[in-house]
């Protein structure tokens, strides 16, 4: 038997169907497909190899956009973050980064640099998000200078971000829709709005590109609809073992703090994986986990390195079995749930300590 870890299986194939769903859902838009926070927690370079067919990448930070750009050599890549200083436009011209500028300081850099060849830029503007980008009654102006620019290749693409497009049903989405439809704009320009939840949600906000994240790695962008039932599959399955098996006594208590208490004589597992993994700390008794195809609930607490489960139900259960913590067959919208926090997080905070696995 191998030594027990903690595995991360990332399906090559399930990245390329996402992709194909962002398609069927947006068929005459381009495809930013975002890629920061190393891939979701998937790894950066497995991501951009499988996801070559997009028409462009998005990356956070420019560091993140610098490290994508040693993976692809050709494919266009957009800064969100943007420019900071001199030396951030300089490495956008050396290594062809596409900055957004979502304030006016960014635009003055770029126009005061010394630069032989032009960037190509987006701008951002804040339609109701309230964090990055200008204010709608800024847009003339800051579009004015672009046209100005020599060192900006034109055009400029016009891009907002939706706050609250996972909840389809809030009344702020439309009123975003309607600000950015009523900016006052040369309507050759293209237009970018929908991340993944407006894609799905609000087929009229696709405009020229659309910008997936979630969606592409299978996870559920909007609330009450599934991945499956949106044909989304899951990227990532993360694995263990059972690397114990215990028959304690009615009363005996489980883990730190003694919080989980035996109701009967019973058998109790122990998973090699816990929050020094990134498997969710706060998960309470009653999470599920898979072994062997059924599901059986976590009890006690979580601690850094193991995980304890009932097994009254799985009674052939044995050490060395495969544990399946969300992925293939137990969704991470489920265990987020039980978290209370959001599956964005629990794919980004995955550990050092978990070994990455390809499937194909």
């Amino acid at each position: 038997m191998r030594t027990p870890q903690a595995v991360a299986c990332i399906n090559v194939l399930s990245l390329q169907h996402n992709l194909k769903q962002v398609r069927q859902f947006a068929p005459d838009a381009k495809i930013l497909a975002v890629i920061k926070a190393n891939g979701y927690g998937h790894g950066m370079e497995t991501v951009a190899n499988a996801l070559l067919d997009a028409d462009a990448f998005a990356v956070g930070t420019m560091q993140e956009a610098l490290q994508l750009r040693s993976i692809t050599k050709d494919k266009a890549i957009v800064v969100l973050q943007g420019i900071f200083d001199a030396s951030d436009i300089q490495q956008c011209v050396a290594y062809n980064l596409q900055p957004v500028i979502h304030s006016e300081y960014q635009l003055e850099l770029i126009e005061t640099a010394k630069l032989d060849t032009p960037i190509r830029c987006w701008l951002k503007v804040d339609t109701g998000m309230h964090r990055l980008g200008i204010q709608p009654d800024q847009l003339t102006s800051m579009l004015g200078r672009i046209q100005q620019a020599a060192n900006v290749d034109r055009p400029v693409t016009i891009m907002s971000h939706m706050a609250c497009a996972d909840d389809p049903a809030h009344v702020e989405n439309q009123l975003q829709i309607e600000t950015f439809d009523d900016l006052e704009v040369d309507e050759k320009l293209p237009r970018s709005l929908a991340n993944s939840a407006a894609i799905i949600a609000f087929s009229g906000t696709h405009y020229d590109w659309v910008r997936p994240g979630i969606m592409l790695y299978g996870i559920s962008p909007v609330q009450d609809r599934t991945a499956s039932e949106l044909g989304l599959q899951p990227a990532m399955t993360l694995k263990s073992r059972l690397i114990a098996i215990h028959q304690l006594m009615q009363g005996d208590c489980i883990g730190y703090g003694a919080t989980w208490q035996c109701p009967e004589d019973m058998s109790i597992g122990v998973i090699g994986m816990g929050y020094g993994d990134g498997y969710p700390r706060h998960a309470p008794s009653g999470t599920p986990v898979l072994i062997n195809g059924k599901r059986v609930p976590v009890v006690g607490r979580v601690s850094m390195d193991l995980i304890t489960v009932d097994l009254r139900e799985l009674p052939g259960a044995a050490v060395g079995d495969e544990v399946i913590l969300w992925g293939e067959g137990l969704p991470i919208e489920e265990i987020a749930d039980e978290a209370e926090t959001i599956a964005y997080e629990l794919v980004c905070r995955l550990t050092s300590r978990v070994e990455y696995q390809l499937v194909s």
